[in-house]
């Protein structure tokens, strides 16, 4: 099976399968954002190209530079995170791997953490399999339908013995926001600890450490932060020590058989990603020019548009949040007679829609919403989405679903 990426914009590729160009209405933003901003993919390559040298490794100048592009990356995340420290923040291939070392670090058997039914799997897998190596205990709280959560169970969820809580900061799913302050006060009265996965939020939304609470935050670099896949990373608390992910080289403290005990050192072991990480950096830049208000303000605006459009189409049901209430910019739905599955592939065959359909590795959230015999179709915009964008997945579903009941 040969497999093509089309994309709009590069008419020199092809869509083989169908042997024509085609041009993309991109919004499949909750996967990985697209296209980048200007700036993005030459900094990736120009790292390639001029300074492909191990940071940290070494005292010439190309092994320097590779060094500065993490610190200028890693104080942008500071500035935009509320963070002190920039060395508290260590780079990952992606959230996945933030949300493991973070979970895997810190928890001890004999602990009890509380989560959420609205986790992805890059969540409750490494919860199971502390269970079924550990023996620690999980409780999951119960969202509403929308995705709420009720503050009352969740504080009624700890026990004598919970060391950590886990929420995502928005459902990849509903869109639902929960209310992570709130949640952090009621972790703290409780002598926990808060991990926040902002897989969703990062870069979309205003985020504050320290005035939210948050003592460890996990981020993907190639969703709201616009860096290249590959990328993300974890914030950890200083008062926090971790046990490493990954035991290897640091380029520091090489005498030691155990991980180095300075930041960011101790979680970085291997020859990090400086081209993707130099992009991330460029992609960073660009949200702090636009400001995390501006870019949620018009994903609010492009989503309620999207509501409101398929919301009209009969047979369709929207997931999440209701009209007018906060969501991050995702809108997941089904279609009476037509499978998700189905609907995604002709939204893209037919009309050059990207979506995405099936349980979005969150089976507990489709449980929530009713949808785990179904699954559904999610549409994700980012502040590079236009109004024309939304109508016209708006009118193609529209024809879809229509042409399917008189079927």
């Amino acid at each position: 099976m040969v497999v093509c990426f089309v994309v709009a914009r590069w008419p020199n590729l092809i869509d083989r399968t169908v042997n024509r160009e085609l041009d993309i209405i991109y919004l499949d933003n909750a996967a990985s954002t697209w296209p980048k901003p200007p700036g993005v993919a030459e900094a990736t390559a120009r790292m390639i190209a001029e300074c492909a040298a191990g940071p940290g490794r070494g005292t010439h100048r190309m092994a320097l530079a590779a060094g500065r592009v993490l610190l200028e990356t890693r104080s942008r995340l500071a500035t935009l995170f509320g963070i002190r420290n920039p060395s508290d923040i260590a780079f990952t291939a992606n959230c996945s791997e933030a949300l493991n070392l973070a979970i895997k670090g810190f928890v001890r058997p004999g602990d009890h953490v509380v989560t959420t039914t609205l986790e992805h799997n890059s969540v409750r897998r490494p919860l199971a399999e502390l269970e079924r190596k550990y023996g620690i205990r999980t409780t999951y709280v119960k969202a509403d339908r929308e995705g709420n959560l009720d503050l009352k169970a969740f504080e009624a969820a700890f026990l004598p013995n919970t060391t950590l809580a886990v929420c995502t900061h928005a459902s990849n799913l509903l869109g639902s926001v929960l209310p992570v302050a709130d949640m952090a006060a009621i972790v703290r009265r409780h002598g926990a600890r808060l991990l926040v996965d902002a897989a969703q939020t990062a870069g979309a939304r205003p985020i504050d450490v320290e005035a939210e609470g948050i003592d460890m935050l996990a981020f993907a670099g190639h969703k709201g932060l616009f860096g290249p896949q590959g990328t993300g990373g974890l914030y950890v608390h200083p008062d926090i020590v971790l046990e490493p992910l990954v035991h290897g080289g640091t380029g520091s403290q090489s005498e030691n058989s155990d991980m180095p005990d300075v930041r960011p050192d101790r979680y970085e072991g291997g020859t990090p990603n400086v081209p993707g990480i130099a992009g991330l950096g460029e992609g960073i830049r660009y949200v702090i020019e636009q400001t995390p208000e501006a870019i949620r303000d018009k994903e609010y605006g492009l989503t309620a548009m999207m509501m409101d459009g398929l919301a009209g189409i009969p047979g369709v049901r929207l997931l999440g949040p209701g009209p007018g209430k906060d969501r991050a910019g995702i809108v997941s739905f089904v279609a009476e007679g037509v499978e998700s599955a189905e609907l995604a592939f002709l939204l893209d065959r037919q009309y050059g829609i990207a979506v995405r359909a099936g349980y979005h590795c969150t089976p507990l959230a489709h449980e929530t919403a009713g949808t785990a015999e179904t699954g559904a179709v999610r549409a994700s915009v980012s502040c590079m989405n236009t109004p024309d964008d939304v109508k016209a997945l708006i009118g193609a579903v529209g024809e879809i679903v229509t042409s399917k009941r008189r079927a």
